[in-house]
């Protein structure tokens, strides 16, 4: 009687089936944790503080000039809560600046003062979304690379503005919109636009953070195709991320409104690199994937408080640009090791 033949000694055994990744996984950043990250950058702010306090401890310490800080970085922090969705999902935006700068214009035209404070805010958020909506049709619908789209819309919107100023200051004459850059308006020592910057970057964190449309801007920056793959419409994805771009624009133009109480075609000048760089040192991926509203902020507060310092100590904006330029560097350098730490 044949005998059934036995397994052979030496045949490997079969191998476990590996555990299902965790759907959460692609969220993970790599490198230092959020919280170790945003410790160092309030440490970085803390530092600078002190130099401010030491070097000139009468005007930096005052409190007229700490609610300047902020009123300061409120208008570009805005703008940068706008460009952190942007870089998270892949892109970037190179047109911020103009587009406050045409919204701004815009916004300040006789025309649009005659229909009061309602108009002038009115017609700075709808601009800054028309130039979003362009935008976004251009890189999500058109396929232009959006280095090359919001280039092209930078040189557009301050093209367009210096036309309607015709190279001239439109000054504001709408008292309750001059009225809110005053001290009375301060609520308990707060100016309104450092609160209406409160009020964008907790939307912005809840937004990033804790809703769908957040995790799929992160998805579509780790790999869009694999996000299309899942079922996202990266297309739309994209408009819908350059429009939120530009309603931080239109709105950023109106506080700058309230601020200087005008309307020129050179306002908003380099928004785009300092909302880059305070995002980049914030902890944002350059290359998408992963950003952090809260790192941002504070990237802001840092750059604010450095223009700050140099200012009340009477040095060259030249040196101001080069300190800014050396942070932006470090910052990108301790990225690319942690990420390679991360992957290792």
């Amino acid at each position: 009687m044949t005998q059934p033949a036995s397994p052979a000694k030496h045949d490997a055994p079969i191998p476990a089936a590996k555990p299902a990744p965790d759907k959460g996984s692609w969220q993970r950043p790599l490198g230092l944790r959020p919280d170790v990250r945003n410790l160092s950058l309030l440490g970085v702010l803390a530092v600078l503080i002190a130099v401010g306090g030491i070097t000139k401890p009468d005007e930096f310490l005052a409190t007229s000039n700490l609610q300047l800080v902020l009123t300061q970085a409120s208008i570009i922090g805005v703008v940068t809560v706008g460009m952190t969705f942007v870089i998270t999902s892949g892109g970037i935006d190179l047109s911020v600046g103009a587009i406050v700068a045409l919204a701004s214009v815009w916004a300040t035209t006789l025309a649009t003062q005659e229909y009061g404070f309602a108009g002038i805010l009115f017609t700075a958020v709808i601009v800054g979304l028309g130039c979003g909506l362009v935008n976004g049709l251009l890189i999500a619908y058109g396929g232009m690379v959006p280095f090359i789209a919001t280039l092209a819309m930078l040189a557009s919107a301050r093209g367009l503005a210096l036309q309607i100023t015709d190279g001239k200051t439109q000054m504001v004459t709408v008292n309750s919109v001059l009225d809110l850059g005053i001290k009375d308006a301060y609520i308990l020592g707060i100016p309104p636009l450092v609160l209406v910057f409160a009020a964008v970057t907790v939307v912005g964190w809840l937004l990033l953070n804790r809703t769908t449309f957040g995790r799929r801007t992160v998805a579509v920056g780790g790999n869009a195709e694999a996000a299309r793959l899942a079922g996202i419409d990266v297309r739309r994805q994209r408009l819908y991320l350059y429009l939120l771009s530009g309603l931080c624009c239109g709105i950023a133009a109106f506080m700058l409104i309230v601020l200087a109480g005008s309307g020129q075609n050179t306002n908003g000048n380099l928004y785009e690199l300092d909302a880059i760089a305070a995002a980049i040192i914030g902890g944002t991926l350059l290359s998408g994937g992963r950003g952090t509203i809260v790192g941002s902020v504070l990237g802001v507060l840092v750059f604010t408080t450095i223009t700050n310092i140099f200012a009340l100590n009477n040095l060259e904006s030249a040196v101001q640009q080069i300190a800014k330029g050396a942070i932006i560097v470090a910052a990108v350098l301790v990225q690319h090791r942690t990420l390679r730490g991360g992957e290792a």
